[in-house]
């Protein structure tokens, strides 16, 4: 864990988005960090492996960051722009894949126009034609010898940082907003875009056109989600009441808060919640 901006001990920000079944142990995941030289790409890998028994399945959901995600499993491989909902997976059989979490101006870099991605998900081999088809081969042919061990699922990342190589230097947009939504992400004091705006030294028109252009979203969805993300922390604990939750996240009312959390994940706080009683 580590702490936010008021000293709290918080999950790992891949934890906090997945809305886990807690009774759910059909698969294992990896996750590890990028090489140095990619920080300004890749936030991290994750390679799932599952196990699912015939006839049954095992739903995945999260609360997605603003980023784009690249995935190669053993059936398909996809770019995916960011969900503005709830983004779900359901797991069957046994299978495997390697996921990359870009960083959130990696997605503009990649694609030219991120916003056409909005809650779109598309064939490696659509999005980036020849390029796209070397890397899925890529990953398959390293994830070949035994998905279930870490080496081989480094060996099959570390093909992934070579493709992503060639995309380097991340330019001056993407660097600005990888900082914006840094800044949103990890101070749960910022509560209007009008903060924002300040902070950078941005007007709010050139605030939305750039967020609309490298993240498809707006800067308002952005501090939603980040209230969405602790809140689902917080559930986690099971501590308090959701009217002081709903307080401690800047929410007029507890009403409000229940209608959003619901809203966007299909769950109301106390049945989330209550999963890890």
């Amino acid at each position: 864990m580590k702490p936010d901006n008021q000293g709290r001990a918080r999950l790992d920000d891949v934890e906090r988005a997945h809305l886990v079944d807690p009774s759910d142990a059909s698969y294992r995941i990896g996750r590890w960090a990028p090489s140095p030289d990619l920080d300004e790409l890749v936030r991290r890998f994750w390679v799932p492996v599952w196990w699912v028994p015939p006839g049954a399945e095992a739903p995945q959901r999260v609360l997605q960051y603003p980023v784009c995600l690249i995935v190669v499993s053993n059936t398909y491989a996809r770019f995916y722009g960011v969900v503005t909902g709830l983004s779900e997976t359901v797991l069957t059989g046994d299978g495997w894949a390697v996921g990359v979490m870009l960083t959130p101006g990696a997605g503009g870099l990649l694609t030219g126009d991120v916003g056409t991605w909005t809650d779109r998900h598309a064939e490696l081999s659509e999005v980036f034609g020849e390029k796209g088809g070397d890397l899925e081969r890529a990953v398959r042919s390293a994830m070949a010898a035994d998905p279930g061990r870490e080496e081989t699922q480094r060996a099959a990342t570390d093909r992934i940082e070579e493709w992503l190589r060639s995309y380097l230097p991340l330019d001056d947009d993407g660097r600005l907003i990888n900082a914006i939504v840094e800044y949103v992400e990890t101070d749960s004091s910022v509560v209007a875009v009008a903060q924002i705006c300040e902070r950078f030294h941005l007007t709010e028109r050139s605030l939305q056109r750039l967020t609309r252009r490298r993240l498809g979203l707006t800067p308002k969805w952005l501090i939603q989600r980040r209230r969405l993300h602790e809140a689902a922390e917080r559930l986690r604990e099971r501590s308090g009441t959701l009217a002081s939750l709903a307080a401690d996240l800047s929410y007029a009312d507890e009403a409000h808060f229940v209608r959003d959390f619901k809203t966007v994940t299909g769950m109301t706080p106390r049945r989330f919640s209550a999963r890890f009683g």
